[in-house]
């Protein structure tokens, strides 16, 4: 459905060549996490995780009320979580726990624990995320960046770029203050590297993990294409047939 819905409304989900996932370590709990520029972050966890991370099962913690408008999404992994309150923070907790314990499962979060902007410094991590490496100090941090820029066709691109995983004990071993510092700092670093390839607008540097559609779409493009059957010459949907390959 997550697929689907991705392929209709981008042009491609890319990853980062640089930015792959290191090999996974399937006995030991992960915690993905990630900037939060806008409402596709939850399409682009769904779709990078199942194509990365097969064999695992994903678990995403989300604002109890906006889950109450998504309420199919409880049955795949995602618990709500009561914002701006002790209770809901103990909670969190709890179920982070709960998960990181649990062979085979990651937890995947949005780091900054509000939207907010892929140009905005520096990155703010949740109080939660923070405590994390506590509770399961054998876990591997894995940053995550994600960016959705318009190249040169009508749809977005959806992209990201991993980098490279921070052991939970050496976390554990700081401050609070320092610990958050050293996620946000690994964060911008993968921030700052995917804004790179967004701004060079060369998809070759991406390996791609969906292709979406392409051209302006409607009647226009239906002519467009009519009009190259008849004259017997290929079609191409692209409004810049130079920039990159074709989806």
């Amino acid at each position: 459905m997550f697929a689907g819905f991705a392929a209709r409304h981008l042009r491609a989900v890319r990853v980062a060549t640089w930015g792959l996932p290191p090999p996974d370590q399937p006995g030991r709990p992960l915690v993905v996490y990630a900037n939060h520029p806008s409402w596709w972050d939850g399409v682009a966890f769904m779709l990078y995780s199942t194509e990365l991370f097969p064999g695992r099962r994903m678990f995403i913690p989300m604002e109890a009320e906006a889950l109450k408008r998504y309420g199919f999404m409880t049955r795949i992994g995602v618990f709500g979580v009561e914002q701006q309150s002790a209770r809901g923070a103990v909670a969190f907790l709890r179920t982070a726990k709960a998960v990181l314990a649990e062979p085979g499962a990651m937890l995947w979060m949005n780091a900054p624990g509000r939207f907010m902007d892929v140009r905005e410094r520096p990155v703010p991590m949740a109080p939660g995320l923070v405590r994390l490496a506590e509770l399961a100090p054998e876990a591997r941090f894995l940053p995550m960046a994600i960016e959705y820029p318009f190249w040169s066709e009508r749809a977005a691109e959806m992209l990201c770029g991993y980098g490279p995983p921070i052991e939970g004990a050496a976390l554990a071993a700081m401050s609070r203050e320092a610990r958050s510092d050293a996620l946000a700092r690994a964060l911008e670093a993968g921030m700052d590297r995917l804004a790179e390839d967004a701004i060079a607008r060369d998809p070759t540097r991406f390996r791609p993990v969906l292709r979406g559609r392409e051209g302006m779409g409607g009647i226009y493009e239906r002519w467009r294409h009519a009009l190259a059957v008849a004259r017997g010459k290929p079609f191409d949907p692209r409004h810049d047939p130079s920039a990159g390959e074709s989806a």
